[in-house]
């Protein structure tokens, strides 16, 4: 029987896409998808062939301190803060009202998303949180997530990241009267801890494959690893290749971002420091940037967009703020990386790239010379092209994975069951 599945996103273009991803796979089976979501994505949604709803009642959320000690610790501060919990209240008023309009047999929520979550305990629909990301909830035997740190034996780190996780923890836990004021607001029980919001939903997916995660000891039973979600984005144009007629000279794609991390200074010593090298570069600057705020040297082009499947399959390197789309397409392309993470999630994706031996990762502030002697190690040395591949084999399968598709299935058909 067809299902109605509504889907709750938000955030940046890196977080949309998977979404429209796993929307358009549901689709394909004949259940219907609307999206509830950032006004600023309505036109892309509408364009995918979804009935589309904006976000009208939480506030914008303000930028984090650039002045800021930790920069990645403050912006998790800013988001738990200031939409996963802070706005609750208000991102589950504006699901109920999407759901009074129409009714749904299963929500699907973006993981940061609280108030959809409370949404659809409060009307008795089964919902899955979706993370297109490394775990927030701690997994045992997993270093807690925006640490970028490895697993290791060595006591020291061992130390540092059991730290790491008591911050998190602490910094999660502050928030617990905040949602279980959103939670007594729906007529909802309060929780005892802040990690029980993770255990209340009926599926937590995790839009990675198990090949690129580090193993955990032990998984939640809710959690389900469903792969990359990797469509290419609606924004990305037709692409004529500007490589030169060399067919030796190696070709490096460099990619920072969808949305705004203040990367330009970042990508003028890239483009510099490539400038430098025998090598043909294209830059592609997204939605983030204009390609004018850039100079080029000759060797380097400089696009609003391309279809990254397509250069990919003849780059030899990709350079990358470290962004899990980005990073799992190029593996999946046998293609090994240069990692430069900026925040949030990157630093995870950069320490499992480097973990496999598939690339190399380097500070934000490094400079070109820095980055120079990173571009010509991984050119030279084929062990990292070779572990590319290797990762990306077994990455592979696990991106035509129907395992989302199903549990959804599974999940709002117990729904359906009960209420017929």
């Amino acid at each position: 029987m067809p299902l109605s599945i509504l889907f709750a996103s938000w955030g940046n273009p890196g977080n949309l896409n998977p979404f429209l991803t796993a929307a358009r796979r549901l689709s394909r089976r004949g259940h219907r998808v609307r999206f509830l979501g950032e006004a600023a994505h309505h036109e892309e949604t509408a364009k995918a062939g979804f009935d589309t709803l904006s976000w009208r009642r939480p506030p914008p959320m303000s930028p984090p301190d650039p002045d800021a000690d930790d920069p990645v610790w403050e912006e998790i501060r800013v988001l738990l803060g200031q939409i996963m919990f802070g706005a609750a209240i208000d991102y589950a008023a504006d699901t109920m009202d999407a759901l009074r309009k129409e009714r749904a047999d299963a929500i699907v929520t973006n993981d940061f998303l609280a108030g959809p979550a409370i949404a659809a305990e409060a009307s008795g629909i089964p919902c899955a949180l979706l993370a297109p990301h490394v775990s927030v909830r701690p997994l045992d035997g997993v270093p807690c997530g925006t640490t970028g740190l490895i697993p290791s034996d060595e006591p020291s780190r061992q130390a540092e990241e059991q730290a790491a996780r008591a911050r998190f923890a602490e910094l999660m836990s502050s928030y617990l009267p905040t949602l279980n004021r959103a939670r007594a607001a729906f007529g909802l029980a309060p929780l005892k801890h802040i990690f029980d919001h993770y255990d209340r939903a009926d599926r937590v997916f995790i839009g990675l494959s198990p090949a690129f995660d580090f193993p955990a000891t032990n998984l939640p039973a809710n959690l389900r690893y469903v792969g990359p979600l990797l469509d290419e984005p609606a924004w990305a144009r037709p692409w004529t290749a500007p490589w030169s007629v060399s067919p030796t000279r190696p070709r490096i794609l460099v990619s920072l971002s969808t949305s705004f991390q203040n990367q330009a200074a970042l990508l003028r010593r890239i483009v510099a420091a490539l400038g430098t090298i025998d090598i043909d570069a294209v830059v592609t600057v997204g939605p983030a940037l204009e390609k004018e705020t850039l100079q080029a040297p000759p060797n380097v082009s400089i696009l609003h967009s391309a279809p990254h499947d397509t250069v990919m399959k003849e780059a030899s390197l990709v350079v990358t703020h470290g962004g899990h789309g980005t990073v799992a397409r190029s593996l999946v392309n046998g293609v090994p990386l240069l990692v430069i993470p900026m925040g949030r999630d990157q630093g995870d994706n950069a320490a499992r790239v480097v973990a496999r031996g598939a690339g190399l990762a380097l500070d934000d502030s490094a400079t070109e010379e820095q980055i120079v002697s990173a571009v010509g190690r991984l050119l030279a040395q084929p062990n990292f092209k070779a572990a590319a591949v290797r990762l990306g084999r077994a990455i592979e399968p696990d991106m035509t994975s129907s395992i989302l598709e199903t549990e959804i299935e599974a999940i709002a058909g117990r729904r359906w069951n009960r209420t017929a």
